[in-house]
């Protein structure tokens, strides 16, 4: 891993992101061990470090195949690609469901789209989701690909690693250790502690058996602003820390209309000021669709587009709207989020995305309206303090974060200390929910309008 700059000296973000980047590059492209893996935090440029990374291992004479977990990832590397290299012949495997990809790859003239990996033989890169590569057999091929790049490598279970494992030689794995555990749908405690537990994530399954592999991690956030990145990389990567590539100054968001003096409002001018505003309703234990609070949540998103918001930064010094398509609402739970969509339809609010933190994972917005995952609970289940939840709904901001939130979660972690079984043999993640949210919930409590709805 590559050594830190030494205490007291310049903190360059663009240098040090390039520094690190090399030496992932050269030990991807020139080191002997099977497997490289790249740590890196929200908005560090994991896609960025991938694309790059396919190309320099095409333009040596190395094809290469590379695997994501959904199909909007496959797409979006594709079109990526073809942005950077239009030249570059790129394979986009893929089902045979209707409409299985994006049809904007169709007019790419150097991306060819088939359902048999056979037919994408001898392109230089082929890219599909790891449940579409565990149908593919080496037989089907002219041997195994010598190299393999594995994106968001923490989304996928060992047991899809073990799946696709013969389909390669070497492979560069790139994830987010922060981000939520890989799905199961099934119990799997009968596996824990043990090295091939198929509910582990392929990178813990592939570090458990193989120590010595080269392990970097990307520095800098591009993402999180100066306000978000101390909170984010103390609360969740306590091991592997990080630095916003931006200054306190480089933002800035602003509002035409003044404040009306409603807790919406107060909250929203806090947020553009500091980068965080905690929206706190009275304590109360509640449903889990609390309608207070789900009309908390869309009178913050109204009164957003209602003042005509702009945002100023690094990428354009020019004020640039504040538009639906730039602010997201996060959940824990889809049926909170159905809530939210609804009352944000009877405020003539269409346009603004709306979901779970599972499906938020990756994506970018200027400003976050997030729903605390334990606010209003009569309890403090493993699901709801799951760091990686709390970590995507916290991180997904270029501006500003808004959460909403019920008082008293703080007495309810005490209330509440950790009650799961411990596992012989599995590794402790650390922090823990406990201890994150209480971090998030203290820094929080810095930028709190308490508010009563009438």
């Amino acid at each position: 891993m590559p050594l830190a700059p030494p205490a007291g000296a310049s903190f360059d973000p663009g240098a040090e992101a390039a520094r690190a980047t090399e030496a992932i590059l050269h030990d991807t492209l020139h080191g002997t061990h099977r497997g490289v893996v790249v740590d890196s935090p929200p908005g560090a440029g994991k896609s960025t470090l991938v694309v790059r990374a396919a190309r320099e291992l095409a333009a040596a004479g190395h094809p290469l195949m590379v695997i994501a977990q959904t199909n909007a990832q496959v797409d979006d590397l594709v079109l990526r690609l073809a942005e950077k290299d239009p030249e570059l012949p790129v394979g986009r495997l893929h089902s045979s469901d209707p409409d299985p990809y994006d049809k904007a790859l169709d007019a790419l003239a150097n991306v060819r789209t088939s359902t048999k990996a056979g037919d994408l033989a001898g392109l230089d890169v082929v890219i599909s989701t790891a449940a579409k590569w565990a149908h593919v057999k080496v037989d089907q091929l002219d041997g195994p690909w010598g190299h393999a790049i594995v994106d968001e490598a923490y989304q996928m279970r060992s047991d899809a690693l073990l799946a696709v494992a013969g389909l390669f030689e070497r492979a560069l794995f790139v994830g987010d250790p922060g981000q939520l555990d890989p799905f199961s749908i099934v119990g799997a405690e009968q596996w824990a502690g043990l090295s091939y537990d198929p509910s582990a994530s392929a990178v813990a399954t592939l570090l458990a058996h193989n120590p010595d592999l080269p392990q970097h991690r990307l520095p800098v956030s591009w993402r999180l602003p100066a306000s978000a990145a101390p909170l984010v990389s103390d609360a969740f990567y306590p091991y592997t820390p990080f630095r916003s590539g931006t200054g306190p100054g480089d933002r800035s968001l602003g509002f035409a209309v003044a404040s009306d003096g409603s807790g919406p409002d107060r909250v929203i001018d806090e947020a553009a000021e500091s980068g965080w505003g905690l929206l706190e309703l009275p304590a109360r234990n509640t449903p889990r669709t609390d309608p207070e609070a789900v009309r908390a949540l869309a009178q913050v998103v109204r009164r957003l587009l209602d003042r005509g918001g702009a945002a100023t930064s690094e990428r354009d010094p020019d004020p640039t709207p504040l538009t639906a398509d730039r602010i997201a609402v996060g959940t824990a739970h889809r049926d909170q989020a159905a809530a939210v969509r609804a009352a944000l339809a009877d405020l003539g609010v269409l346009d603004v995305t709306v979901d779970t933190a599972n499906r938020l994972q990756g994506r970018e917005y200027d400003v976050t309206v997030v729903l605390h995952p334990l606010s209003g609970r009569p309890d403090a289940t493993a699901f709801h303090l799951e760091t990686g939840r709390l970590c995507v709904l916290t991180s997904r901001h270029r501006h500003a974060c808004i959460v909403v939130c019920r008082a008293g979660v703080t007495t309810l972690l005490d209330d509440h200390p950790s009650t799961e079984p411990v596992q012989l043999g599995v590794t402790v993640k650390f922090p823990d929910g406990w201890e994150a949210n209480h971090a998030v919930l203290s820094r929080l409590a810095e930028h709190r309008v308490a508010w009563r709805p009438a």
